[in-house]
């Protein structure tokens, strides 16, 4: 398999695991399991799992101090506060809704690139595909769409989702910044130590010890520990060690598609006409960014 062929499939594979991760995480909720409870079992199991193949492997975690702040940036910047913020948004707004706002990642990981990476400039083409996804948003939530039909909140789950893309943006760009210096697993299992420490602490004072967890609700848990965060993490971190941080956000654009075919086929979600539009905004901004990277790529490459 040609190198192009593996970077695509990573693209696809990891899209899909996140794209479902937001019916999968309404699921959840809806059958009784607590927002931050959830977030917290999942990078649980998570870190349980490659601590374990770790240790079959017996394959050891490089502890140099460059390495452990990378793994501490990232566990608490591309896991806690996202996970954190993430769930919390699923409870105002459909999937469809929340996975719309993910796709500005692609837009914000260009804006801190431009301010952190010498490579990666933020150009006029940029700038207007920065203009057009942003007023998707405005159209988005002037038109009080949430896509629960009624009783969501989209201002709120918007600022919630708003506030993880900035998180991971920042998270994206500061580890492709340090691409080579470690490898996706050891990464991945950092993050997920951090993020085991962050949100369970976050988890006992809001919430405390979840109760009793329906096994529907333990399935969607195990769905999400492995399709919605182990797999598509660790493909993420491969991207990251191989092709620019903006190409790694072509992620973001398959997903928020993903995210709502799958909510309303699963969930009844609605399309409302608020999504539709401000949808479309914020993909075409999107693509407008893209085709402005891949220019600046082929000028450099020539």
């Amino acid at each position: 398999m040609s190198m192009e062929l593996k970077v695509w499939s990573a693209i696809v594979i990891a899209s899909i695991g996140y794209g479902t991760t937001g019916v999968a995480t309404r699921a959840a909720l809806n059958a009784g399991v607590p927002p931050i409870g959830l977030a917290a079992i999942r990078a649980l199991l998570a870190a349980s799992v490659l601590a374990g193949w770790f240790l079959l492997r017996r394959r050891r975690v490089n502890r140099a101090r460059h390495n452990l702040v990378t793994g501490l940036v990232s566990g608490v910047f591309q896991l806690s506060i996202p996970f954190i913020l993430f769930t919390l948004a699923y409870q105002y707004a459909s999937a469809g809704f929340v996975g719309l706002i993910v796709a500005l990642m692609p837009l914000g990981i260009a804006i801190i690139a431009h301010l952190l990476l010498p490579d990666e400039p933020l150009t006029g083409p940029k700038v207007i595909g920065l203009t057009v996804a942003f007023a998707g948003v405005g159209i988005l939530l002037m038109s009080g769409d949430s896509g629960l039909g009624t009783g969501g909140q989209p201002v709120l789950a918007a600022v919630l989702t708003l506030g993880a893309v900035a998180s991971v943006s920042f998270a994206t760009v500061f580890t492709r910044s340090r691409a080579g210096t470690y490898t996706p697993l050891e990464l991945t299992l950092m993050q997920f130590i951090v993020g085991v420490v962050i949100v369970g602490i976050v988890m006992l004072v809001s919430e405390g010890m979840p109760g009793a967890i329906s096994t529907w609700g333990w399935m969607l848990i195990l769905y999400l520990t492995a399709v919605g965060s182990l797999l598509p993490t660790v493909l993420y971190f491969w991207l990251l060690s191989r092709v620019t941080s903006t190409k790694t956000a072509l992620v973001g654009y398959v997903t928020p598609l993903i995210s709502l075919v799958a909510g309303v086929l699963l969930l009844s979600e609605v399309i409302q006409f608020g999504i539709v539009i401000g949808g479309a905004f914020i993909l075409a901004g999107v693509v407008l960014t893209d085709r402005a990277e891949r220019r600046i790529a082929r000028s450099a490459a020539g």
